[in-house]
Protein backbone atom coordinates (compact mmCIF):
# COMPACT_ATOMS: atom_id res chain seq x y z
CA UNK A 1 0.00 0.00 0.00
CA UNK A 2 0.94 3.54 -0.79
CA UNK A 3 2.82 5.53 2.07
CA UNK A 4 0.25 7.24 4.51
CA UNK A 5 -1.13 10.64 4.28
CA UNK A 6 -1.54 12.23 7.67
CA UNK A 7 -4.29 14.77 7.67
CA UNK A 8 -1.85 16.82 9.70
CA UNK A 9 2.06 16.99 9.61
CA UNK A 10 3.76 19.11 12.30
CA UNK A 11 6.71 20.96 10.41
CA UNK A 12 10.20 20.93 12.31
CA UNK A 13 13.58 21.45 11.41
CA UNK A 14 17.19 22.50 11.99
CA UNK A 15 16.54 25.87 12.23
CA UNK A 16 13.87 25.67 15.08
CA UNK A 17 15.81 22.82 17.00
CA UNK A 18 19.11 25.38 16.83
CA UNK A 19 16.85 28.44 18.24
CA UNK A 20 15.90 25.81 20.96
CA UNK A 21 19.79 24.91 21.51
CA UNK A 22 20.49 28.85 21.42
CA UNK A 23 17.90 29.25 24.36
CA UNK A 24 19.24 26.42 26.63
CA UNK A 25 22.57 27.86 26.45
CA UNK A 26 21.85 31.00 27.41
CA UNK A 27 19.83 29.71 30.70
CA UNK A 28 17.69 31.88 30.41
CA UNK A 29 14.58 29.62 30.15
CA UNK A 30 11.27 30.67 31.85
CA UNK A 31 9.65 33.83 29.97
CA UNK A 32 12.37 36.55 29.17
CA UNK A 33 13.88 38.17 25.32
CA UNK A 34 12.43 35.56 23.23
CA UNK A 35 8.96 36.26 24.58
CA UNK A 36 9.51 39.72 24.22
CA UNK A 37 11.20 39.67 20.37
CA UNK A 38 8.22 36.78 19.24
CA UNK A 39 5.45 38.79 20.36
CA UNK A 40 6.50 41.64 18.76
CA UNK A 41 7.42 39.90 15.50
CA UNK A 42 4.21 38.56 15.59
CA UNK A 43 2.06 41.47 15.77
CA UNK A 44 4.42 43.04 13.07
CA UNK A 45 4.31 40.00 10.54
CA UNK A 46 0.28 39.67 10.66
CA UNK A 47 0.61 43.37 10.24
CA UNK A 48 -2.34 43.52 13.71
CA UNK A 49 -1.43 46.91 14.43
CA UNK A 50 -1.64 46.30 18.23
CA UNK A 51 0.50 45.13 21.02
CA UNK A 52 0.62 41.18 20.86
CA UNK A 53 0.82 39.01 24.32
CA UNK A 54 2.04 35.42 24.81
CA UNK A 55 0.98 32.84 26.56
CA UNK A 56 0.94 29.43 27.35
CA UNK A 57 -1.70 27.58 25.20
CA UNK A 58 -4.62 29.29 23.25
CA UNK A 59 -7.05 28.13 25.89
CA UNK A 60 -4.80 30.06 28.01
CA UNK A 61 -5.23 33.15 25.84
CA UNK A 62 -8.74 33.00 25.51
CA UNK A 63 -9.18 32.51 29.17
CA UNK A 64 -6.69 35.49 29.97
CA UNK A 65 -8.68 37.74 26.76
CA UNK A 66 -12.00 37.41 28.74
CA UNK A 67 -10.36 38.39 32.03
CA UNK A 68 -8.69 41.05 31.01
CA UNK A 69 -12.12 42.43 28.98
CA UNK A 70 -13.89 42.21 32.31
CA UNK A 71 -16.24 38.98 31.89
CA UNK A 72 -17.15 37.70 35.16
CA UNK A 73 -20.14 35.59 36.45
CA UNK A 74 -23.39 36.45 35.57
CA UNK A 75 -22.30 37.83 31.95
CA UNK A 76 -23.53 35.81 29.29
CA UNK A 77 -20.85 35.67 25.99
CA UNK A 78 -22.72 34.43 22.46
CA UNK A 79 -19.91 31.55 21.02
CA UNK A 80 -20.67 28.92 17.99
CA UNK A 81 -21.27 25.30 19.14
CA UNK A 82 -19.70 24.54 16.31
CA UNK A 83 -16.07 24.89 17.05
CA UNK A 84 -13.55 22.98 19.66
CA UNK A 85 -14.78 22.89 23.19
CA UNK A 86 -12.10 25.43 24.29
CA UNK A 87 -14.28 28.48 23.19
CA UNK A 88 -17.30 27.46 25.25
CA UNK A 89 -14.27 26.37 28.34
CA UNK A 90 -12.69 29.55 28.54
CA UNK A 91 -16.11 31.62 28.99
CA UNK A 92 -16.83 29.04 31.58
CA UNK A 93 -13.50 29.24 33.31
CA UNK A 94 -14.02 32.89 33.55
CA UNK A 95 -17.38 32.15 35.20
CA UNK A 96 -19.73 33.26 32.46
CA UNK A 97 -22.13 31.40 30.92
CA UNK A 98 -21.72 30.47 26.79
CA UNK A 99 -24.85 31.14 25.28
CA UNK A 100 -24.60 29.05 21.52
CA UNK A 101 -26.07 30.46 18.01
CA UNK A 102 -25.55 28.98 14.57
CA UNK A 103 -23.26 28.67 11.79
CA UNK A 104 -23.72 30.17 8.20
CA UNK A 105 -23.62 26.91 6.03
CA UNK A 106 -21.31 29.26 3.33
CA UNK A 107 -17.88 29.26 6.12
CA UNK A 108 -18.79 27.43 9.22
CA UNK A 109 -18.71 30.60 11.07
CA UNK A 110 -21.57 32.30 13.46
CA UNK A 111 -24.45 33.35 11.50
CA UNK A 112 -24.99 36.92 12.39
CA UNK A 113 -29.00 36.44 12.55
CA UNK A 114 -28.42 33.64 15.30
CA UNK A 115 -26.19 35.74 16.97
CA UNK A 116 -28.45 38.74 17.30
CA UNK A 117 -31.63 35.99 18.45
CA UNK A 118 -29.27 34.73 21.47
CA UNK A 119 -28.76 37.91 23.00
CA UNK A 120 -30.49 38.53 26.54
CA UNK A 121 -30.07 41.71 29.00
CA UNK A 122 -26.75 39.24 30.58
CA UNK A 123 -25.16 39.50 26.88
CA UNK A 124 -21.71 41.38 27.27
CA UNK A 125 -19.92 40.02 24.55
CA UNK A 126 -19.72 37.97 21.19
CA UNK A 127 -17.05 35.69 20.28
CA UNK A 128 -16.76 34.70 16.83
CA UNK A 129 -14.61 31.81 15.94
CA UNK A 130 -12.58 32.30 12.70
CA UNK A 131 -12.80 28.45 12.21
CA UNK A 132 -10.55 26.44 9.61
CA UNK A 133 -8.58 29.65 8.56
CA UNK A 134 -11.49 31.22 7.17
CA UNK A 135 -12.77 34.56 8.36
CA UNK A 136 -15.98 35.32 9.85
CA UNK A 137 -18.41 37.82 8.97
CA UNK A 138 -17.15 40.63 11.29
CA UNK A 139 -18.61 43.46 9.38
CA UNK A 140 -22.25 42.14 10.61
CA UNK A 141 -21.19 40.86 13.95
CA UNK A 142 -19.29 44.17 14.93
CA UNK A 143 -22.66 45.78 14.02
CA UNK A 144 -24.79 43.60 15.69
CA UNK A 145 -22.46 44.40 18.64
CA UNK A 146 -22.89 48.32 18.15
CA UNK A 147 -25.87 48.11 18.37
CA UNK A 148 -26.49 46.16 21.54
CA UNK A 149 -23.73 47.86 23.16
CA UNK A 150 -21.44 44.39 23.23
CA UNK A 151 -17.76 43.60 23.12
CA UNK A 152 -16.58 41.83 20.66
CA UNK A 153 -13.64 38.88 21.17
CA UNK A 154 -12.18 36.87 18.22
CA UNK A 155 -11.04 33.14 18.69
CA UNK A 156 -8.81 32.91 16.03
CA UNK A 157 -6.88 29.44 17.14
CA UNK A 158 -6.97 28.51 13.64
CA UNK A 159 -6.76 31.37 11.15
CA UNK A 160 -2.91 33.21 10.94
CA UNK A 161 -2.99 35.34 8.51
CA UNK A 162 -6.60 35.25 7.50
CA UNK A 163 -7.97 38.45 6.64
CA UNK A 164 -11.19 40.27 5.32
CA UNK A 165 -11.36 42.97 3.05
CA UNK A 166 -8.00 43.99 3.66
CA UNK A 167 -8.11 43.66 8.03
CA UNK A 168 -6.63 40.93 9.46
CA UNK A 169 -8.09 38.82 11.55
CA UNK A 170 -6.92 39.58 15.57
CA UNK A 171 -7.21 43.55 14.33
CA UNK A 172 -10.99 43.25 14.81
CA UNK A 173 -12.15 42.83 18.63
CA UNK A 174 -11.22 43.74 21.97
CA UNK A 175 -8.62 40.71 21.52
CA UNK A 176 -7.50 37.74 19.32
CA UNK A 177 -6.48 34.42 20.29
CA UNK A 178 -3.99 32.47 18.20
CA UNK A 179 -3.28 28.65 19.17
CA UNK A 180 0.18 28.03 18.71
CA UNK A 181 -0.15 24.08 18.95
CA UNK A 182 1.46 21.39 16.71
CA UNK A 183 -1.12 21.08 14.39
CA UNK A 184 -1.78 24.72 13.30
CA UNK A 185 -0.63 27.15 10.47
CA UNK A 186 2.61 27.64 12.33
CA UNK A 187 3.77 26.60 16.24
CA UNK A 188 5.99 27.43 19.14
CA UNK A 189 6.14 23.48 20.20
CA UNK A 190 2.71 24.94 22.52
CA UNK A 191 1.58 28.26 23.24
CA UNK A 192 -1.11 30.82 22.29
CA UNK A 193 -0.22 34.56 21.17
CA UNK A 194 -3.21 37.39 22.11
CA UNK A 195 -3.78 40.46 20.14
CA UNK A 196 -4.89 43.41 22.53
CA UNK A 197 -6.78 46.62 21.21
CA UNK A 198 -5.42 48.99 23.70
CA UNK A 199 -3.03 49.45 26.60
CA UNK A 200 -5.11 48.70 29.30
CA UNK A 201 -6.77 45.15 27.80
CA UNK A 202 -2.73 44.25 27.37
CA UNK A 203 -1.65 45.70 30.58
CA UNK A 204 -4.22 42.98 32.44
CA UNK A 205 -3.27 40.29 29.97
CA UNK A 206 0.60 40.56 30.91
CA UNK A 207 -0.86 40.82 34.82
CA UNK A 208 -2.76 37.40 34.44
CA UNK A 209 -0.57 35.51 32.94
CA UNK A 210 2.35 36.05 35.25
CA UNK A 211 0.50 35.49 38.72
CA UNK A 212 -0.68 39.29 38.60
CA UNK A 213 2.79 40.48 38.88
CA UNK A 214 4.39 43.12 36.54
CA UNK A 215 7.15 43.71 39.10
CA UNK A 216 8.01 40.67 41.34
CA UNK A 217 6.39 40.44 44.57
CA UNK A 218 3.60 43.38 44.22
CA UNK A 219 0.78 41.30 42.50
CA UNK A 220 -1.68 43.78 41.97
CA UNK A 221 -4.56 41.06 40.65
CA UNK A 222 -4.99 37.01 40.99
CA UNK A 223 -2.99 35.20 38.65
CA UNK A 224 -2.13 32.63 36.99
CA UNK A 225 1.04 30.93 35.59
CA UNK A 226 0.25 31.25 31.56
CA UNK A 227 3.78 31.87 30.66
CA UNK A 228 5.33 31.00 27.38
CA UNK A 229 8.86 30.07 27.67
CA UNK A 230 11.65 31.29 25.89
CA UNK A 231 12.23 27.76 24.16
CA UNK A 232 8.40 27.86 22.77
CA UNK A 233 9.19 31.48 21.82
CA UNK A 234 12.35 30.84 20.14
CA UNK A 235 10.71 28.05 18.10
CA UNK A 236 7.93 31.03 16.88
CA UNK A 237 9.97 32.94 15.98
CA UNK A 238 11.37 30.61 13.65
CA UNK A 239 8.26 29.26 12.55
CA UNK A 240 7.53 33.39 11.63
CA UNK A 241 10.06 33.36 8.58
CA UNK A 242 7.99 30.32 6.79
CA UNK A 243 4.45 30.85 7.56
CA UNK A 244 4.02 33.14 4.86
CA UNK A 245 5.76 30.23 2.43
CA UNK A 246 3.31 27.09 3.82
CA UNK A 247 0.33 29.40 3.96
CA UNK A 248 0.87 29.96 0.01
CA UNK A 249 1.14 25.87 -0.06
CA UNK A 250 -2.25 25.37 1.55
CA UNK A 251 -3.72 27.88 -0.82
CA UNK A 252 -2.34 26.17 -3.77
CA UNK A 253 -3.30 22.96 -1.98
CA UNK A 254 -6.89 23.93 -1.66
CA UNK A 255 -6.98 25.31 -5.13
CA UNK A 256 -5.55 22.09 -6.67
CA UNK A 257 -8.40 19.84 -4.76
CA UNK A 258 -11.47 22.58 -5.20
CA UNK A 259 -10.76 22.24 -8.97
CA UNK A 260 -11.03 18.61 -9.34
CA UNK A 261 -12.92 17.16 -6.45
CA UNK A 262 -16.12 15.75 -7.58
CA UNK A 263 -19.66 14.34 -5.90
CA UNK A 264 -18.91 16.36 -2.46
CA UNK A 265 -18.84 20.15 -1.43
CA UNK A 266 -15.54 21.84 -1.37
CA UNK A 267 -15.10 25.09 0.64
CA UNK A 268 -16.43 28.17 -0.42
CA UNK A 269 -14.52 31.67 0.44
CA UNK A 270 -16.13 35.26 1.19
CA UNK A 271 -16.16 37.81 -1.23
CA UNK A 272 -12.64 39.85 0.26
CA UNK A 273 -11.66 36.78 2.61
CA UNK A 274 -8.55 35.68 2.64
CA UNK A 275 -8.64 31.99 3.58
CA UNK A 276 -5.63 30.08 4.77
CA UNK A 277 -6.80 26.61 5.03
CA UNK A 278 -5.98 25.44 8.57
CA UNK A 279 -8.40 22.52 7.73
CA UNK A 280 -9.86 22.00 4.01
CA UNK A 281 -13.53 20.79 5.30
CA UNK A 282 -15.72 19.83 2.50
CA UNK A 283 -19.32 18.74 3.09
CA UNK A 284 -20.46 14.82 2.49
CA UNK A 285 -24.30 14.73 2.50
CA UNK A 286 -24.68 10.95 2.53
CA UNK A 287 -22.11 8.64 4.88
CA UNK A 288 -19.34 11.03 5.60
CA UNK A 289 -17.81 8.48 8.55
CA UNK A 290 -18.12 5.82 5.18
CA UNK A 291 -15.85 7.69 3.15
CA UNK A 292 -13.59 8.65 5.65
CA UNK A 293 -13.18 5.07 6.85
CA UNK A 294 -12.88 3.95 3.21
CA UNK A 295 -10.10 6.80 3.08
CA UNK A 296 -7.88 5.09 5.55
CA UNK A 297 -8.75 1.42 5.16
CA UNK A 298 -8.54 1.62 1.07
CA UNK A 299 -5.89 4.48 -0.11
CA UNK A 300 -4.45 4.67 3.17
CA UNK A 301 -5.13 8.82 3.11
CA UNK A 302 -6.21 9.97 6.97
CA UNK A 303 -8.87 12.78 7.60
CA UNK A 304 -10.12 14.65 10.28
CA UNK A 305 -13.64 15.30 11.43
CA UNK A 306 -14.06 18.33 13.53
CA UNK A 307 -16.22 18.61 15.07
CA UNK A 308 -18.99 15.61 15.04
CA UNK A 309 -20.44 16.53 18.38
CA UNK A 310 -21.27 20.07 18.79
CA UNK A 311 -20.80 22.08 21.93
CA UNK A 312 -23.99 22.62 22.94
CA UNK A 313 -24.24 18.58 23.24
CA UNK A 314 -21.42 17.95 25.16
CA UNK A 315 -21.90 16.90 28.84
CA UNK A 316 -20.25 20.42 30.29
CA UNK A 317 -23.04 22.08 28.50
CA UNK A 318 -26.03 20.28 27.48
CA UNK A 319 -27.79 23.66 26.03
CA UNK A 320 -31.57 23.11 24.78
CA UNK A 321 -30.81 25.31 21.65
CA UNK A 322 -32.03 24.61 18.08
CA UNK A 323 -29.17 24.82 15.73
CA UNK A 324 -29.87 22.79 12.51
CA UNK A 325 -26.63 24.60 10.53
CA UNK A 326 -24.35 23.75 13.74
CA UNK A 327 -26.04 19.72 13.45
CA UNK A 328 -26.24 19.59 9.62
CA UNK A 329 -22.26 20.29 9.36
CA UNK A 330 -21.45 18.00 12.48
CA UNK A 331 -22.35 15.21 10.13
CA UNK A 332 -21.42 16.09 7.03
CA UNK A 333 -18.18 18.16 7.22
CA UNK A 334 -14.93 16.36 6.85
CA UNK A 335 -10.86 17.50 6.75
CA UNK A 336 -9.02 17.01 3.91
CA UNK A 337 -5.20 16.96 4.00
CA UNK A 338 -4.19 20.07 3.18
CA UNK A 339 -0.54 20.94 4.76
CA UNK A 340 2.16 22.35 3.26
CA UNK A 341 3.98 18.44 3.01
CA UNK A 342 1.73 17.55 0.82
CA UNK A 343 3.54 16.88 -2.70
CA UNK A 344 1.61 16.78 -6.47
CA UNK A 345 1.45 12.43 -6.25
CA UNK A 346 0.06 13.11 -2.62
CA UNK A 347 -2.86 15.25 -4.12
CA UNK A 348 -3.62 13.65 -6.99
CA UNK A 349 -3.76 10.11 -5.12
CA UNK A 350 -6.47 12.26 -2.61
CA UNK A 351 -8.40 13.32 -5.63
CA UNK A 352 -8.58 10.15 -7.30
CA UNK A 353 -9.93 8.35 -3.57
CA UNK A 354 -12.35 10.69 -3.13
CA UNK A 355 -14.11 11.01 -6.47
CA UNK A 356 -13.98 7.28 -6.73
CA UNK A 357 -15.46 6.56 -3.21
CA UNK A 358 -18.06 9.55 -3.83
CA UNK A 359 -18.98 8.03 -7.14
CA UNK A 360 -19.60 4.27 -5.49
CA UNK A 361 -21.83 6.16 -2.73
CA UNK A 362 -18.75 5.38 0.04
Amino acid sequence: MSEFIAPAKPIIGDEERAAVDRVMRSGMLAQGPEVKAFEEEFAEHFGLGRACVAVNSGTSGLHLGLLAAGVKAGDEVVVPSFTFAATANSVALAGATPVFADISADDFCLDPGSVEAAITDRTVAIMPVHLYGHPAKMEQLLAIAEKHDLKVFEDAAQAHGASLHGTPVGAFGTFGMFSLYPTKNMTSGEGGMVSAADAEIEQLLRLYRNQGMLQQYHNEVVGLNNRMTDIHAAIGRVQLTKVDRWTKLRQENAAFLSSRLEGVTPPPVADGAVHVYHQYTIRVPQDRDGLAKALREEYNIGSGMFYPVPNHELKPFQANVELPETVKAAAECLSLPVHPSLTESDLERIVTAVNTLAKAGA
